[in-house]
């Protein structure tokens, strides 16, 4: 959701440089959430076995899919006048709401013990992207935040200079819902592969 925030941070601003300027530390807040998830993932990959960690990953989104489905409100601690800092600490506190790291935890996890090419790990490997070290953590979160800032700079763009928000109001539907399904759907897939 952090394109909406830049939008309207555009808005009130009435510059498109304000809208790209915003999905900046909206991408640092993003990438720190993603890193906090990756980072409890590599503790546990060092001190849980292999076989359990798959489990506890699956079952850990698909609870919080659930309880996003369930439960779906968001805090309500800041207005749309922010700062840069105050984006950064909204965006690493939505992202770690939404589980935006957690989603990433199955690739990380699944197939390190599959010869098969490109499954899970394999692929970020073939890629040249070690998924064990923490150099190939950081490339891995890096890339994924670089494609959350083109595609939320894209959305943003688009809504701001061509779609408006007035068309937003009309084809609104939740996006909560969407992503607690995607979570869902991440950990049975997790817990199947």
């Amino acid at each position: 959701m952090g394109w909406l925030f830049a939008v309207a941070l555009g808005l009130q601003e009435k510059s498109g440089k304000a809208v790209l300027r915003a999905l900046v530390p909206i991408a640092i807040g993003h990438a720190a959430s993603v890193g906090l998830a990756v980072g409890l993932l590599a503790a546990g990959k060092a001190s849980i076995p292999s076989g359990i960690l798959p489990w506890i990953t699956g079952g850990v989104l698909v609870g919080f899919g659930v309880f996003k489905l369930v439960r779906p409100r968001h805090p309500r601690w800041v207005g749309m006048r922010v700062n840069m800092r105050d984006l950064v600490v909204w965006s690493f506190l939505m992202a770690t709401a939404h589980g935006a790291g957690l989603m990433l935890l199955p690739v990380f996890v699944l197939g390190e013990d599959n010869p098969a090419p490109c499954h899970g790990p394999a692929c970020h490997d073939a890629a040249g992207i070690s998924l064990s070290s923490p150099g190939g953590y950081l490339a891995a979160i890096s890339l994924h935040t670089l494609a959350m800032l083109l595609v939320s700079a894209l959305v943003a763009l688009v809504v701001y200079y061509k779609v408006g928000l007035a068309m937003l109001r009309r084809a609104w539907f939740d996006l909560d819902r969407v992503w607690a399904g995607a979570l869902i759907l991440a950990g049975v897939l997790g817990l199947l592969l």
